[in-house]
């Protein structure tokens, strides 16, 4: 299933709005049962969903795909904000009515402000007609799994010296709702290297710790760059920091108790403006 959200008060790729009387509109009655009962919009329910949000026309107007992470009522309408999947490409109203079709989307839904949720698997339909294309590397697998947006992964040295970044950072960001994980949390793979490719594609940010010039995480540095994820670079010192990466922002810490807790709240305030 997802969300299609029609309106021209999106103010950028990362909020906007729409009219609560037009909310589940072109929408089966069962649908609206489960996603609306007793006349509630059930929103933890709606945040699950995949998003696609558009203006109205079917021309050239730009088509954000990605998850709604805040929905609030004011009044007479829901006030929406949303981060858009890096990993899928930019498309317009007249891709998406290419796949009108497929995504049960009616003609007149492209000329009135709605917000309808489809019974339609989004990511299937895009991946069948080639809309959501990624390069195919050969020395690993990127994941299918759509991308959580509230998932923050941590890419560092696995020894014991960064176990404190990692919990500090971890406990600090995980109270705000966000789900901090790094690869040694689970094991779905064989190998390690696979699971830190899966944790990247499923993040929304990815927070890369280059203190002590550490290979691994160099090359995880450079995955994250390609996928177009949001990276916060963290070391203890601008010396670990190679000369290619030097023009981008990095957080300096020191490593104990008040430097890690400094760590936390930079960090926690940077996700709050790209998550």
């Amino acid at each position: 299933m997802f969300n299609l959200i029609v309106s021209g008060s999106l103010e950028s790729d990362r909020g906007g709005s729409i009219m609560a009387g037009r909310v589940l509109e072109h929408t089966s009655e069962l649908l609206s049962q489960k996603f609306m009962p007793n006349g509630e919009l059930d929103i933890s329910a709606i945040l699950e969903l995949p998003t696609v949000l558009m203006e109205e026309g079917v021309a050239d107007e730009v088509a954000y795909l990605g998850w709604l992470t805040r929905v609030q009522k004011r009044d007479h309408e829901y006030l929406l904000q949303y981060t858009v999947d890096p990993d899928i490409p930019r498309l317009n109203n007249a891709d998406i009515r290419a796949l009108a079709s497929e995504l049960q989307i009616d003609n007149f839904e492209f000329y009135r402000n709605h917000w309808a949720i489809k019974d339609v698997d989004l990511f299937q339909v895009l991946y069948r007609q080639k809309a959501a294309q990624r390069p195919v590397p050969t020395v690993f697998q990127l994941s299918s799994n759509p991308l959580k947006p509230k998932l923050v992964s941590m890419m560092m040295p696995f020894s014991g010296g960064f176990g404190r970044v990692h919990q500090k950072v971890k406990s600090a960001i995980e109270l705000e709702g966000y789900e901090c994980r790094r690869a040694d949390d689970f094991w779905l793979h064989a190998h390690i290297m696979q699971d830190i490719i899966e944790l990247i594609c499923t993040s929304q940010v990815v927070i890369c710790d280059l203190s002590g010039k550490n290979p691994n995480v160099f090359y995880e540095v450079g995955i994250a760059h390609t996928l177009g994820k949001e990276v916060i670079l963290i070391t203890q010192s601008m010396d670990d920091v190679p000369f290619d990466l030097r023009s981008l922002r990095c957080i300096t810490y020191l490593n104990n108790q008040e430097g890690c807790d400094k760590l936390a709240a930079e960090i926690l305030v940077r996700l709050q403006t790209i998550a």
